[in-house]
């Protein structure tokens, strides 16, 4: 019986391990270079700590959070892109885990110093020069009350902004005013700087360019510009049509099941949504005229469902009319993502 119970007991957390394993997608990523080599900038212990330490447990947490959950299988873009649909353990180790990996990466003990080329034009037709660049980011750093982040963002329009973020929030996050594709982030929680500088922010501001790679950052930038994420943030900026597709996903998927109540409560709600996404402006990319005859498309068919509905339309009929209509909002989506 001791042999059968030992025996047993193994397989149960050898099991427990394996699914822990599937699930602990990610990962502490490696330095390019050793906790020592940004000093006197940043100093080893800080670099350690901060490293093994802090975002360990981001990379930890965000591991434990997801596990057994329907997002375990997720890339972190589309958690961090999702945030404000997750917990808020999800969503601070997730960032926090997003967010120190761009930092690390962006740092380097033989920094360029200077953009150059595309990054370079960039920075000069937005901001009239590097000095000013930096300044708008340290004025972003020092102004951030309490934790959190400075941003040199591209925005869904290709240009590029300086915002700030409170905690491990970051611009991707659907939670976020200013949205795009970070390509460079400062950290100013206190544990980047308070074994070297206390509480003398503005002195870790001036010392964190010196070990900016803005070569390294020339590259995120023009990977950014083409990135589809930001395709994605710029859809996901689409308020109206975010309002259309709850709405839809709410009556729908129960008529799909057999129940018409939703649908038969929310049909006029759904034309006022539908009527809304036609007037309201419509994010540049997207601003075509096959999307735009579909969701004229797509106000007729709400205008004749909601009169099925008021009419008191049978069972079979209102869920013919919802299909079609769902198929119609399915051309506008797959539209935007060609």
């Amino acid at each position: 019986m001791r042999i059968l119970l030992s025996i047993t007991t193994l397989a149960f957390f050898f099991s427990i391990s394996l699914v822990t394993a599937q699930n602990a997608t990610f990962t502490l990523p490696k330095l390019n270079y050793a906790y020592n080599e940004l000093e006197p900038n940043i100093d080893a212990q800080t670099m350690e700590i901060h490293h093994s330490k802090h975002h360990q447990a981001y990379v930890t947490n965000l591991n434990k959070a997801l596990s057994g959950t329907k997002a375990a299988t997720l890339t972190l873009e589309d958690v961090v892109l999702t945030a404000g649909r997750r917990s808020d353990a999800v969503r601070n180790n997730a960032g926090g885990h997003y967010n120190h990996s761009l930092f690390w990466e962006i740092l380097s003990p033989k920094a360029q110093k200077a953009p150059t080329g595309a990054l370079l034009m960039a920075i000069e037709k937005q901001f009239v020069s590097l000095d000013s660049l930096k300044k708008l980011m340290n004025q972003a750093a020092s102004t951030r009350f309490g934790s959190g982040w400075a941003w040199l963002i591209v925005t869904p329009d290709k240009k590029l902004q300086v915002c700030s973020s409170p905690n491990q929030d970051n611009p991707i996050m659907d939670v976020s005013k200013e949205r795009g594709i970070p390509i460079v982030g400062i950290d100013v929680w206190e544990h980047a700087y308070y074994l070297k500088y206390q509480n003398k922010r503005g002195d870790y501001l001036t010392a964190i360019w010196n070990v900016l790679d803005w070569g390294t950052v020339g590259q995120k930038y023009e990977a950014a510009l083409s990135s589809p994420l930001l395709l994605r943030i710029e859809k996901d900026t689409w308020t109206a049509l975010k309002d259309f597709h709850t709405v839809m996903a709410q009556t729908f998927h129960p008529a799909e099941e057999g129940n018409l109540k939703p649908l038969r409560e929310r049909s006029a709600e759904m034309l006022a949504k539908a009527t809304l996404l036609q007037t309201a402006p419509i994010p540049a990319s997207f601003n075509k005229a096959e999307i735009k005859k579909a969701i004229g498309d797509l106000v007729k068919g709400a205008t004749d469902l909601d009169k099925t509905v008021r009419k008191k339309g049978k069972d079979d009929v209102l869920l013919k009319k919802i299909t079609a209509l769902h198929d119609t909002f399915h051309i506008i989506q797959g539209l935007c993502e060609e």
